[in-house]
């Protein structure tokens, strides 16, 4: 089933990064995902939810593909428009468990609904970025003080990790037993780090992954 839901905001979060608002139409718990689309045929995408639970407003993260059907269009979106959403899907669920999550780029969308719904005691969170602007929704997420590692790979800057986070990821000790870790990001990071985290001795059981395309 879609629903029609009616855009509230649209910020430009970085170069080429928006963050939409939309009435909630629907209760989702977080770490769901949602398909959008503009019209009720036209191209649609899955994104991960970024707003809390208890929020009165759903809100989704998407960077521009020039060569896409869907985000340029998207990004030009006004408050008022409607947008076409499906009903929450996904199994990428955040628990009371003490847990790390690791994202890259846009996939910090789930985290940040985990963050918002108050289920960030107990968990580590690292965000990998190649420029300091890439820490989307940093100004909130500084509330997990030593929890809350930055990882960037083309500038430097204070508390912040420079190099990749699975550089930062193999030069950390890691628990092995007792914690899950959550990962989120593009293909290419989900998997390197899913080996790293075998290769650490991390079960297998205790890694739940999303590719954020």
């Amino acid at each position: 089933m879609r629903y029609q839901c009616t855009v509230l905001k649209n910020e430009l979060l970085a170069p080429g990064v928006h963050l939409i608002s939309f009435e909630k139409c629907f209760p989702f718990k977080a770490g769901q995902m949602v398909t959008i689309a503009l019209s009720v045929n036209g191209p649609k995408r899955l994104y991960s939810i970024a707003s809390g639970e208890p929020e009165a407003v759903m809100s989704v993260i998407f960077d521009i593909k020039p060569e896409g059907a869907l985000t340029p269009p998207f990004a030009l979106i006004k408050p008022g428009d409607t947008i076409f959403c499906s009903q929450p899907q996904g199994s990428f669920l955040g628990s009371e468990e003490p847990a790390f999550w690791i994202a890259s780029g846009t996939g910090i969308a789930p985290f940040r609904s985990m963050f918002r719904t108050g289920l960030s005691s107990n968990k580590t969170l690292i965000h990998g970025g190649r420029f300091l602007y890439s820490f989307y929704f940093q100004d909130e997420l500084i509330a997990m003080k030593h929890n809350y590692i930055r990882c960037c790979t083309q500038e430097s800057g204070a508390g912040i990790f420079e190099g990749r986070l699975t550089r930062y990821l193999r030069e950390t000790p890691l628990p092995v037993l007792g914690f899950k870790y959550y990962l989120c990001g593009s293909a290419e990071m989900v998997v390197d780090t899913r080996d790293l985290l075998i290769s650490r001795s991390i079960p297998f059981e205790n890694i739940i992954s999303e590719i954020y395309f």
